[in-house]
């Protein structure tokens, strides 16, 4: 499944509709800490590991595109 996910910084939230996320974080956007924080985050809700999301695009962006992978 692909989601289209939307990031904001300063604030812990998680709201979902369909295939968009938006996702609030912590973290600040340096060296990978908020991107840490989102997966983090999803595969707690999701309950599912990490490893099994995979940023496609917007490594460096604050629209990401995520795949989940099937086990």
């Amino acid at each position: 499944m692909i989601y289209q996910v939307q990031v904001e910084f300063n604030r812990e939230f998680l709201e979902i509709s369909g295939n968009q996320i938006t996702i609030g974080v912590k973290s600040k956007p340096v060296n990978g800490q908020a991107n840490k924080e989102i997966l983090k985050s999803l595969s707690k809700y999701f309950g599912i590991s990490s490893k099994q999301i995979l940023i496609k695009s917007g490594h460096r962006s604050t629209k990401k595109l995520l795949r989940f992978k099937k086990r």
